[in-house]
């Protein structure tokens, strides 16, 4: 008996210890996670530049120092590009502004009609001058996105009048007038807005404004036709892919969870395209059969989508003729006026080997 007891208290007093050490193993595991999952090791860095030594560029990096200035991100969730997504695109910003617009209606020669709302500046511009901003949102968005009413109330307040186009088939309460919708790189319906500014406001000058998609799109805008250009006094592309055709290489990949946000915006696309099913494959619809509709609730991945879809709306034969002839990296070289790309080093969408594009570019 007392051989046992003398066992039982030669281990008890180690168990604690040994609970111990596990929850230390737990904490320290735990912490490592949350210390790669947020990239709290990633060294701070200022942007990297790309440019021309010009009049122009000395001048603009002198007045934006953001341009130069080390950037540090908001303490721990800042340097983790998933973790800003995830926040932002399901619970917005604390208090996003409301700015007031008036929605306009554009009819198109297909049919369709192109809407897109209309921001009057809030304060004088600090030049004097009368400048709108045109801009084109992103995939499958529109004025009433908070982001894009975010960067409206600060343009705004800075003078500026603010032209935002509403992609066709976007908005939910507006239907569709023809079985058409926006494509990764149609112009019609932005080029409908910029006449319509240019009409309208005959002593304006414009400041170009694409977010992702729809930097693609004004790019190719303004590289098309040389008259596109007139008035323009720059163009600014903020998160582009440049080239569909390069991209869609990258979008099947895991590395930074690309193939998880294909899943959920080609989720969005499916969603949007059967919000207007009635158009899109009804009677009046003659490039769309019901394997298409098929083929649609199965898709996966954008390029599923833009095969056995979106590429029909404008005849393309093959989805690589219409990533080819819808992405703007075949057009950007023809824009003269000043064209400021902005990218993220590390978006999970645009693989960093996409940027050869715009510093190529920018070098010659």
């Amino acid at each position: 008996m007392s051989t046992h007891e003398s066992e039982v208290y030669t281990v008890t007093p180690e168990m604690p210890a040994m609970f111990d050490g596990m929850k230390l193993a737990a904490v320290a595991t735990v912490l490592y996670v949350i210390v790669r999952c947020l990239n709290l090791k990633s060294p701070t860095a200022p942007p990297d530049l790309t440019y021309q030594d010009t009049a122009l560029n000395r001048f603009l990096l002198k007045s934006c120092p953001i341009l130069t200035k080390e950037y540090i991100p908001p303490l721990l969730w800042g340097k983790s590009g998933h973790l800003q997504t995830a926040l932002y695109g399901k619970l917005g910003r604390v208090s996003s502004p409301h700015p007031f617009g008036l929605r306009k209606y554009l009819p198109m020669q297909d049919g369709a009609t192109a809407t897109f709302d209309l921001f009057e500046p809030l304060a004088d511009h600090q030049s004097g001058e009368d400048v709108t901003m045109v801009i084109c949102p992103g995939i499958g968005n529109h004025s009433e996105k908070h982001y894009i009413r975010t960067f409206v109330d600060h343009s705004q307040k800075q003078g500026y009048r603010c032209a935002v186009l509403n992609h066709l088939g976007a908005l939910p309460n507006i239907e569709l007038t023809s079985p058409r919708m926006f494509t990764y790189g149609c112009t019609w319906e932005f080029a409908a807005m910029v006449g319509f500014i240019k009409k309208t406001y005959p002593q304006t000058k414009l400041i170009v404004v694409g977010f992702s998609l729809g930097g693609n799109i004004v790019c190719k805008f303004l590289g098309e036709n040389r008259t596109n250009q007139e008035r323009v006094l720059c163009c600014v592309s903020v998160c582009q892919g440049y080239s569909a055709l390069r991209a869609q290489e990258t979008f099947l990949q895991w590395d930074q969870c690309r193939r998880f946000y294909n899943f959920l915006m080609a989720d969005n696309m499916k969603k949007i395209i059967l919000s207007h099913r009635s158009v899109l494959f009804g009677v009046g619809s003659t490039k769309m059969v019901d394997a298409d509709l098929s083929r649609l609730y199965t898709a996966t991945s954008l390029m599923q989508i833009d095969d056995n879809i979106m590429r029909k709306f404008h005849g393309h034969n093959s989805l690589k003729e219409y990533y080819e002839k819808e992405s703007c990296v075949h057009y950007i070289h023809n824009i003269n006026v000043p064209l400021l790309l902005v990218n993220s080093g590390d978006d999970p969408l645009v693989h960093n080997s996409l940027l050869t594009i715009p510093r190529t570019l920018a070098e010659l």
